[in-house]
């Protein structure tokens, strides 16, 4: 098993793990801190520990949570271990603040956090010892420790769509495809030294070639399927799953040419309770609240920012139109960042090094300040706090023309963030926004409060890291 499955949401079986090391080894260096700094003998420790795990605990949480917000476990797979630390070195540093604040906040609870010198010390040596671990786990566990072996039946162009999709770095983590089997009367469209010609039955490969699970990828199933051989794989406890379910788990995304409505229709997901409605509804009261305090002294230097650049009677905001839950339009708020006359000649999509952008409006995009005012949105109930980007009516009426399933994104509030803004860049052309449905519809398929959860703190990397700012 490559993936553990949480609320919906499916976590690479690697990274669960050494999620669940790390939080172990700042627990253990707390309390090894703790211990040398207040005990120093280990039966008086030991008989006084339920005063100390308590704190260990909210330290190497907050932790876990400032290093998911910076996204230090997915570093590994682009930057490198030395990537990886250096993020955790900023996520140690960044969580000093939060140990100290709880412990202001629950003195009586978490004695520990506020001794002298103990968070800082815990924080230096976690550090070396999350280092030494995280390279032990790396050697031992090694690049295929994890993969699945998969097979693929199927060589048409479905087949080869999953062979060019999900060969990226970021994606191929959970599996190594064996190759793939091509069906009678299918035009094959994967290259031959991929292909396996099968001298036996499907079953009898398996029994020599030992493989996890096979990707039922065929073109067209109306020319029928070796249902008898699929079965005989499935009772050797080989997985047996559709190509588009393998390209959502590995992925993060919906296989749009891969599916129909009536695959939504069978597929599970897309389901909505009043109790999961209600908590979500609370997450964005909370979350935006929280963020209009934080941002208030930003806001209103953008708006002096803004004001000094185009003068005093120049708009700070700006609203449109955009479309929103079930496709009732509503206006959205922002900061002005282009010029007052930026669409005299009509609505365009924004472009990287836009002439019409001002200076002030460069460094806000960037930053994303611009975006902030739809706080407000969130409150008055019109936009979520996490959901797809809301789009202009005028282009709405163009992409549900030219994409499909485009109009299955308004079954959700429109989000300041969303899974799309942290998986993929900035959409600018209707092959993007193609690409970023496709995140759009994992979400909507798959979204519960965890994900939420998770969109909202991994929003942290891409505001620092600036990731699909335009």
């Amino acid at each position: 098993m490559a993936h553990v499955r949480i609320f919906r949401h499916y976590i690479h079986l690697p990274f669960f793990i050494l999620g669940i090391l790390d939080l172990g080894i700042l627990f253990g260096v707390f309390c090894l801190s703790a211990f040398f700094r207040y005990f120093g003998d280990f039966p008086f420790f030991a008989e006084h520990f339920q005063y100390v795990w308590p704190s260990a605990l909210v330290f190497g949480t907050f932790n876990i949570i400032v290093m998911i917000a910076l996204g230090v476990h997915q570093a590994r797979i682009e930057e490198g271990l030395s990537g990886m630390m250096l993020r955790t070195i900023m996520a140690l540093i960044l969580s000093l603040p939060l140990s100290f604040s709880a412990f202001l906040l629950f003195e009586d609870w978490l004695w520990y956090l506020g001794g002298e010198g103990v968070v800082t010390t815990a924080s230096v040596f976690g550090f070396f010892m999350l280092g030494i671990v995280r390279s032990v786990f790396f050697r031992l566990a090694g690049d295929d420790a994890f993969k699945r072996k998969v097979l693929v039946l199927g060589a048409g162009w479905r087949a080869r769509q999953l062979l060019e999709d999900l060969t990226t770095p970021f994606n191929r983590k959970g599996f190594h495809l064996v190759g793939f089997v091509p069906m009678p009367d299918e035009a094959v469209e994967v290259s031959g030294e991929k292909l396996i010609h099968l001298h036996h039955t499907l079953h009898r490969y398996i029994l020599r070639h030992p493989v996890r699970e096979i990707v039922v990828g065929v073109d067209d199933r109306r020319r029928g399927l070796p249902m008898e051989d699929l079965l005989e794989c499935k009772m050797e406890g080989v997985k047996i799953v559709d190509a588009a379910t393998f390209y959502e788990r590995e992925s993060r995304k919906v296989a749009l040419e891969m599916i129909s409505k009536g695959w939504l229709v069978f597929s599970p997901g897309f389901s909505v309770s009043s109790v999961q409605g209600g908590s979500k509804r609370g997450l964005d009261l909370l979350a935006s609240f929280m963020l209009l305090v934080l941002t208030s002294p930003v806001m209103l230097l953008t708006a002096l920012a803004i004001k000094l650049e185009d003068g005093w009677r120049a708009p700070v905001f700006y609203s449109q139109e955009r479309v929103g839950l079930n496709g009732r339009v509503f206006r959205v708020h922002k900061f002005r960042s282009m010029r007052t006359d930026a669409e005299k000649d009509g609505a365009v999509w924004a472009q990287q090094n836009d002439t019409r952008i001002t200076r002030v409006g460069d460094v806000i995009r960037r930053l994303r300040i611009d975006e902030l005012p739809q706080i407000f949105n969130v409150l008055t109930g019109d936009m979520a706090f996490v959901g797809p980007r809301p789009e202009r009516p005028m282009f709405v009426d163009q992409l549900v023309e030219s994409i499909p399933l485009y109009n299955e994104r308004h079954r959700v509030k429109p989000g300041i963030t969303g899974w799309a803004q942290l998986c993929f860049a900035y959409a600018d052309n209707e092959e993007d926004t193609r690409e970023k449905l496709r995140y759009d519809l994992y979400y909507i398929k798959n979204h519960s409060l965890l994900l939420d959860l998770l969109i909202i703190i991994q929003t942290v990397e891409v505001i620092l890291f600036r990731k699909g700012s335009r």
